[in-house]
Order: structure tokens, then C-alpha cells, then sequence
């Protein structure tokens, strides 16, 4: 254990001081110092952090008459620095039970990802010492006047069913994320496809190894743009859907720029994207295309969509870390970024900087701003995107809270971990010669082929999970989920022997999951090649 946390810190030394060597000096060469250098860990891209870093600068110097300075330190997306902080915290918590050592000081804020995993780092961590339970958070809580809440967020508290920032301060939603399609029209073309417009577009066969799409163990944005899939559509659905997508996959990304990327470079036909990150894509193909007269956005080679009530509107939040070595300056910068100043940043042109300072300098960001009265001001008119979020905003109809906690491990066992295997079952059953000809999704239920029926069946079955005194739980069933995450992925069925003391009990059922679709994936292949309708769904 020892050892384990040396090697730990090590690295997170590495991930934090690197961008503080490297980061440039003022103009007067003078070595910046770690008493005003803000250290913020991020998943944003480098537009983002050169034009916030840039601003808030400037911000802090002409409010405050002093120099701050920002250094940025970006260790993967959301997700990957959320389970590196929960481990530092922990082994923080160890040491300081051991030393009395306090606990933090890696970093003064995190910046930028999807709301639920700041909502997983809100909640407290425990860890067992010799000493008895010790507990922490990784976030802090930072307290803001009503009227400057109000002054941000204006009477909305939540956009649908999301709350914009959490009560009790522990973070503030930053900027608003939505979530669609990126697509290359001259790709889809050559497929015989024509531009999507819902999700399931992104299931038809005609596109076998052309899609982008992005890991959610890996992305917490694109992990909510994959749970909004499951929620709009249901369970079951949304299941087949996701299925289907993964086995036309092209690639399986660790982060979420590199779809549209992909699909830019006409490496895919089409993705999985937040739509910044689309709008941007398909922008800069409109500006490359202006001189030869083809910058309709209605023509041009990439595309963007978020598919009509098949999405979500999602805060991208803020907060400052346990322990943040500045943590007045780390305030600081949170109110710089949710003032109109820094949310003019989002989506006013550079070109207009120069009329009253608002806005980037040299990057058109294209986020959404938070700041509800920016959408009922002349400032609305300056967007470089006409888009009001909180008009495509609508709740969940049956929201399932359970989902979020399974649905990252079963995709990964489904598609990743099994990816030969999973296309390899879907060419068996899109080259069956009773497989109809159709864009939509085919089930089961579609079909009256004996032996397609029974492929299809087995290609969709969802494992089942044992519980204590050999009671068996369906995936499949929603209503069951809830029972599952308590029982596995939070431990409370430790006593009944379902997974050795030593292993973690997430990862023992992540490797059920994936032994169960790698032999129904085998299955459908054996079925097509022995004739032989059999299966174990």
C-alpha cells in the first residue's frame, strides 16, 4: 500500500508540476510564482484554457490590482481525473491518519465536465486506518450571495430535470452541454445514407466500421450523451440502439474530441459528439469551403444535429478542490467564469472583442453560456449560435437514477471488451438473407425467419447477475437495477460470498458481463454457420 501511494503522488506530481515548468513567464521574463499560479485540472480542450486562462488574467489584475496567473493540467476526460482524485483523496486520508498531514493541496480547481461526476465527487469518501473510519470530500463548498446566483442563473434552478448548480455550493454549472450527431455528408453519401436525424440512424448497416464513437469509462460527457440515449428511449431500446452503434464502430475513443475529428477527416461517417465540439467541426469546414462558394451549412461537408427530444441539456460545471493551496484566488476565478464577462467568452466573436472587450480573442468556442439573462439581452444577438437551451430542454419522463451507475461497465463489456466477437454477430446477421432491408432498428420481433428470430434474440439478450441465496436478477429489467447497484456495485452483498474478499466487486461484474455477451456474440456466429437456430438468450 506503501509503495502504491509513492507511486501515485509521483505521478500526480508529474501531471502538476509539468504545466507549471512549462507554463510562459510575464513579460518581464520574471519567473511566475506559486504564491498567484492557479493550478486547475480540466478536461477542456486548448481554446478553452488559452482564452479563459488569458481573460481571467486580465480580469484578476484590473479587479484586484495584482498578477494571478493560470496553469492548467488536463490527465485525461472527466471521468479518468474524477477516479485519479478519488484515489489521491484517499490515499490522503490514509496518511493523514498516519501523520496528521493535511489532505488536498494537489490543485486548486477542476474545470469542465458533465454534472454527475462532480455530483459523485460531492459525496463523501471513506476509508478504513487503524485509527478507525476517516472520511472527506474532494470538493469544497464555496458560498455565493443570493444575488449573485441570482445575477448568473436568474429563477432557473434546474434545465429539465438537472439542477444548474448544486445547493450547497459544492459546484456551479459552468457553461450548458448538449449532445447529437456529427456527420461527413460526402461519407455518408458514398454509403448510400442520407444525413440522420435520430439516434437509431447511426445503427444501419450500410455503415459497418464508420462510425466514432468514444468510451463513457473514459468521457463523462459522452457518458451522458449515451445515458440520454437509454433515458429518452428506454432501457430496452436504448440498449439496442447502443448495440447496434458499437458494433458499426470504427473506432472506440478515449476522449470526446476525437470523434468529430474523425469524422472531419472523413475517417467516419458520423458520431457521437458534444455539440460544441460538432458545431465547431462543421464551422471550420463552412470557413475552409467560403472562398469556393460552399458555406451553406445546409450543403457543406460536415453536419451537426442533436436529434429532436433524443437529448439533453447538461451543466458543465466548476469547484474548488479539497486543499486547494489558493483557495481565495480559486474563488475568485469561479466568479470570474460565471460573470458576463466570462461567460461572454462561450460565444461572442473574436472579431468583437475589440468593441468592448467581451469575449475570446483569437477562438471561437461556441459553448453555451449559463448566465440565463445573456439569452434575454442584446448579447444574444452577438452568439455565434442562435440556439436557446432551455427551449430544447425538456425532463425525463421516467427518469431511472440507476442507469448512470451500470451502463459505462455493461457498454464496455458489451462493445469494447468484445468488440471482434460483437461485429462479428452483427455481419452474421445483417448478411442473413432474411434480413430486411430497412434504416430502423430490427428486432426479433421483426422478423418471421426461424433462424434470424433466434439470432436476433441472442445478439440482444442482457445478462443476469446473482444475488444472495441464489436469487438470479435480470439486466434486462430496469425495475431490477436499483437492487443490483446496492447489492454489487456498492458492496452491501459482501457477506454473501459473490465475490472474493480481495476483488473489487465492480470489476468482478464487469468480467461476468463480458463472459456472458463474448458467448452469446458465439452464439449467433455458430448459428449462422451450422444453420442451427440455438442460443442461450
Amino acid at each position: 500500500m506503501h509503495a502504491g501511494r509513492i507511486t501515485l503522488f509521483l505521478l500526480l506530481a508529474v501531471l502538476i508540476g509539468v504545466p507549471i515548468a512549462l507554463a510562459p513567464r510575464d513579460d518581464t521574463a520574471t519567473a511566475r510564482s506559486a504564491a498567484n499560479t492557479l493550478v486547475i485540472f480540466t478536461p477542456h480542450n486548448e481554446n478553452i484554457r488559452q482564452e479563459f486562462g488569458r481573460a481571467f488574467e486580465a480580469w484578476h489584475q484590473r479587479n484586484y490590482g495584482e498578477t494571478a496567473y493560470v496553469a492548467w493540467s488536463t490527465p485525461g476526460g472527466t471521468s479518468e481525473i474524477r477516479k485519479m482524485l478519488d484515489a489521491a483523496y484517499r490515499a490522503d486520508l490514509v496518511r493523514h491518519a498516519e501523520t496528521g498531514e493535511a489532505i488536498g493541496g494537489m490543485a486548486d480547481l477542476l474545470f469542465g465536465g458533465g454534472s454527475y461526476e462532480f455530483m459523485k465527487l460531492a459525496k463523501p469518501i471513506v476509508v478504513t486506518t487503524p485509527s478507525g473510519q476517516q472520511s472527506t470530500t474532494v470538493l469544497v463548498p464555496v458560498t455565493f450571495s443570493e444575488e449573485f446566483l441570482h445575477d448568473v442563473y436568474g429563477d432557473e434552478s434546474h434545465i429539465g430535470d438537472i439542477p444548474m448548480f448544486a445547493p450547497d455550493g459544492m459546484w456551479f454549472g459552468a457553461a450548458l452541454s448538449g449532445f447529437g450527431i456529427v456527420y461527413n455528408r460526402d461519407v455518408l453519401r458514398e454509403r448510400g445514407v442520407d444525413d440522420p436525424t435520430r439516434w437509431d440512424d447511426l445503427c444501419d448497416p450500410k455503415l459497418v466500421g464508420w462510425i466514432a464513437l468514444v468510451n463513457p469509462a473514459q468521457s463523462g460527457s459522452v457518458a451522458t450523451a449515451y445515458e440520454a440515449i437509454l433515458q429518452r428511449r428506454g432501457w430496452v431500446e436504448g440498449w439496442r440502439i447502443l448495440r447496434r452503434m458499437a458494433a458499426n464502430a470504427r473506432t472506440f475513443s478515449a476522449s470526446a474530441p476525437k470523434a468529430p475529428t474523425d469524422v472531419s477527416l472523413g475517417e467516419a461517417a458520423a458520431g457521437v459528439c458534444i455539440d460544441f465540439y460538432g458545431r465547431y467541426q462543421s464551422q471550420v469546414i463552412i470557413d475552409a469551403g467560403r472562398h469556393a462558394g460552399s458555406q451553406d451549412p445546409q450543403t457543406a461537408r460536415v453536419g451537426y444535429i442533436d436529434p429532436k427530444a433524443e437529448t439533453v441539456i447538461d451543466p458543465d460545471p466548476i469547484a474548488v478542490l479539497r486543499g486547494a493551496p489558493h483557495p481565495e484566488l480559486a474563488q475568485r476565478f469561479v466568479e470570474f467564469v460565471l460573470s458576463r464577462e466570462g461567460q461572454a467568452l462561450w460565444q461572442f466573436r473574436p472579431r468583437d472583442h475589440e468593441i468592448d472587450g467581451l469575449g475570446p480573442t483569437q477562438y471561437e468556442l461556441r459553448r453555451m453560456p449559463v448566465r440565463r439573462s445573456m439569452y434575454k439581452s442584446d448579447d444574444l444577438a452577438r452568439f455565434v449560435d442562435q440556439v436557446d437551451p432551455w427551449t430544447i430542454a425538456t425532463a425525463v419522463e421516467a427518469p431511472n437514477d440507476a442507469f448512470r451507475a451500470f451502463f459505462p461497465g455493461l457498454f464496455v463489456a458489451m462493445a469494447i471488451e468484445n468488440r471482434a466477437h460483437l461485429r462479428d454477430a452483427w455481419l452474421a446477421i445483417i448478411r442473413h438473407p432474411a434480413y430486411p432491408g430497412t434504416r430502423g432498428i430490427v428486432t426479433h420481433e421483426d422478423v418471421t425467419d426461424p433462424q434470424l428470430k433466434e439470432m436476433l434474440r441472442t445478439f440482444d439478450a442482457m445478462p443476469t447477475v446473482q444475488g444472495p441465496d441464489g436469487v438470479e436478477f435480470h439486466l434486462g429489467d430496469p425495475d431490477q437495477l436499483a437492487a443490483v447497484r446496492a447489492g454489487w456495485l456498492e458492496g452491501k452483498w459482501h457477506a454473501a460470498g459473490l465475490w472474493p474478499d480481495d476483488a473489487a466487486p465492480a470489476e468482478v461484474l464487469r468480467g461476468h458481463m463480458t463472459a456472458f455477451f463474448r458467448t452469446q456474440y458465439r452464439h449467433v456466429t455458430a448459428q449462422a454457420q451450422q444453420g442451427s437456430p440455438k442460443g442461450d438468450a
